[in-house]
């Protein structure tokens, strides 16, 4: 039978692991100064891992009821989240990376709702080792930045001051 009982360890043991995850990704987001920094990330994460424990101790004491939907159902709820931080900015997208943050840190408060506390360790340390390891390769090979960070063709280009070393307009 699912654990949703605040007198037990195991209760507190996923609420702080559901911290730690969503921590150690806030932290990375925030150092870099990128939307859902360490506040908004532990809040998904815990969230997520209430609602889907939440789900797991509904389903035990209702025999027709479906874990799933609840999954569902945050995913849902995650998806207009991620939502708002995906902004249109002459022409090109911005913040996608944000929301696909704020979906896995749903994905990890959902494993550790579920019970799989080191798996969501485990997840967390990956996502961060992404974010990180991928930044590490665009800026070492600048033909990988090329495809991502493009100027719209119908749009006139704009410099921004640190593109311009001359100091010329």
């Amino acid at each position: 039978m699912p654990v949703f009982d605040p007198y037990t360890p195991i209760f507190w043991q996923r609420i702080a692991v559901a911290i730690i995850c969503g921590g150690i990704i806030g932290l990375e987001r925030q150092l870099r100064g990128k939307p859902a920094g360490i506040r908004t990330s532990i809040l998904i994460c815990l969230g997520t891992e209430v609602f889907v424990a939440l789900g797991a101790l509904i389903t035990a004491d209702i025999a027709t009821a479906d874990p799933s939907r609840v999954v569902g159902q945050v995913v849902t709820g995650i998806g207009f989240l991620g939502a708002g931080v995906i902004m249109a900015k002459e022409g090109l997208l911005q913040g996608v990376t944000s929301a696909a943050v704020i979906w896995m840190l749903a994905a990890i408060g959902s494993v550790v709702g579920l019970g799989h506390e080191h798996a969501g360790v485990v997840l967390a340390v990956l996502t961060v080792g992404v974010l990180t390891g991928v930044e590490l390769l665009e800026t070492s090979f600048l033909l990988l930045r090329e495809g991502v960070h493009v100027h719209p063709p119908h749009l006139p280009f704009k410099r921004r001051r640190d593109d311009n070393p001359d100091g010329q307009e």
